[in-house]
């Protein structure tokens, strides 16, 4: 893994993807059942009687985290998924279009065998794949909904995109200071 050489010191990778769910075994039969992802340990219940949920979560001081689970996925990726119980708690999912938005994209070799698989079991996968252009060319992507609504999007690019295969700036550089005679 190359480690940053600007931004934030030590930056080496992705470590886990954390997000709350309306019902943690709803979602933990989805992520191993249907996602293949596998469990790993729950942690929980945690609470206090000061401000630490405020100070450190960034949620009500009075909120409870009933259970976490954690989940492997693709010998990578790792879900940490929360039960939280909270007064101000909404429950509504965020758009793509909404501020905090999101979705989780996995990575499949075969795009349309997991699309058949998902629709053989009864999950919602919105639209047809797409194929993508410009930079990203050589992808094909679909997006498809958990039970409680989250977005996820499964892509696949067996071959690569077409930015893997751009030359980098300082190649591009290179070849201009060849084409003018500088070496």
């Amino acid at each position: 893994m190359r480690e940053s050489t600007s931004g934030l010191p030590g930056l080496a990778g992705v470590d886990h993807f954390g997000f709350t769910v309306p019902d943690l075994d709803e979602a933990r039969h989805f992520l191993v059942d249907v996602l293949g992802c596998e469990f790993m340990y729950t942690l929980g219940p945690y609470q206090d009687d000061g401000t630490w949920m405020a100070d450190h979560l960034n949620v009500a001081a009075d909120t409870v985290m009933r259970r976490l689970h954690f989940f492997r996925c693709g010998g990578a990726a790792i879900f940490e998924v929360f039960d939280y119980e909270a007064a101000d708690r909404r429950r509504e999912q965020p758009r793509n279009s909404d501020v905090g938005g999101h979705h989780v994209a996995l990575y499949v070799e075969d795009l349309d065998a997991a699309v058949a698989y998902l629709h053989e079991r009864g999950v919602r996968v919105l639209g047809e794949p797409t194929t993508s252009k410009g930079p990203s060319a050589g992808q094909r992507w679909v997006y498809f909904l958990a039970p409680w609504g989250m977005q996820f999007e499964l892509v696949s690019y067996p071959d690569g995109k077409a930015f893997d295969k751009l030359p980098s700036p300082a190649q591009t550089m290179q070849k201009h200071r060849r084409a003018r005679g500088e070496h």
